[in-house]
């Protein structure tokens, strides 16, 4: 029985993502007629249409969409395999594309990345930093093997590690009136302006979770793009919020005045935690990377998942 090709199943990958032939055909770097030959090619060995070429937009059949999600699933698979190979027997050898999400990255990776380095030296680490909804996404189709990302979040279908704790700090500025106290009870947040992140970044919905009474106080016209520029907004009195431990501990609140306190019987935390694709080929390496990252962290995990 004759079986499509790879190089047939990442044209049509990419006619698809791109809704072309022309610009799937650039983006593969082929001559049009090229990709639209594999394609048919393709089609005969299935049997059936993958493409309605009726209109200027080249839409799927019903067939073609059946077989996007199978064919993008086998790409990955590929990709993990040739990755696995070329890495050898080694551990954490060859290139490894690590996501992480900007509440980590700045502050974690430059305790623990010198020290890989040094470990590993075979290993090509390239990383990644962006929003956790757009890395699960990336991860998912191959254009990352493993993400840094925190917890709570919903991960169905893939593998994670939990490696850390993080504590979330209230963070008040200097002249505030729970400046210098150890913990505050629930009740006095009362009325506080609660400052965030933008949309998309995890951090805010954590930081929701841990002050409920805040939420219907929360800052709709005042939004971060980053942790830096909120530390700032706080220290300008323009509200509170919760700061990550490890971003305290990297130095975030220098040149401020903030304070910084815990509420009373009710500690705010988040999870960090390694992902990876369910069935990948280099789990060990992950599993290993996981538990080499677990020995730089501030507040040690209580149980990997």
């Amino acid at each position: 029985m004759q079986l499509p090709t790879l190089r047939q199943m990442q044209y049509f990958v990419a006619l698809a993502e791109t809704g072309s032939f022309s610009r799937a055909a650039s983006a593969s770097n082929v001559t049009q007629s090229t990709l639209s030959d594999a394609i048919r090619q393709l089609e005969e060995t299935l049997g059936i249409g993958l493409v309605d070429r009726s209109n200027r937009i080249a839409s799927l059949t019903p067939a073609g969409e059946t077989a996007l999600a199978r064919m993008k699933a086998l790409l990955v698979d590929a990709r993990d395999m040739v990755d696995a190979v070329r890495a050898g027997h080694a551990p954490l050898n060859g290139r490894l594309r690590l996501g992480v999400i900007p509440s980590i990255a700045p502050f974690f990776l430059p305790r623990t990345l010198p020290h890989l380095r040094r470990a590993y030296p075979d290993l090509k680490l390239h990383l990644r930093e962006d929003l956790t909804r757009v890395m699960l996404e990336d991860l998912r189709a191959g254009r990352l093997d493993t993400v840094l990302i925190a917890f709570p979040i919903a991960t169905e279908g893939l593998v994670h590690e939990i490696i850390a704790e993080d504590s979330l700090l209230l963070a008040v500025d200097g002249d505030h009136r729970l400046a210098g106290r150890r913990s505050v009870r629930p009740a006095e947040l009362s009325g506080e302006t609660l400052l965030l992140l933008e949309d998309g970044h995890c951090l805010s919905d954590h930081v929701r979770a841990a002050a409920p009474e805040l939420v219907e106080h929360q800052s709709e016209e005042i939004r971060a793009s980053s942790l830096t520029t909120l530390v700032q907004m706080v220290d300008n009195a323009l509200g509170v919020t919760f700061v990550p431990r490890i971003a305290v501990e990297a130095g975030i609140l220098s040149g401020t005045d903030i304070s910084l306190c815990e509420i009373e019987a009710r500690p705010a935390r988040r999870s960090l935690g390694l992902v990876w694709r369910k069935g990948s080929s280099r789990e060990g390496d992950f599993r290993l990377l996981a538990h080499f990252l677990r020995r730089f962290a501030l507040e040690p995990a209580k149980a990997a998942a």
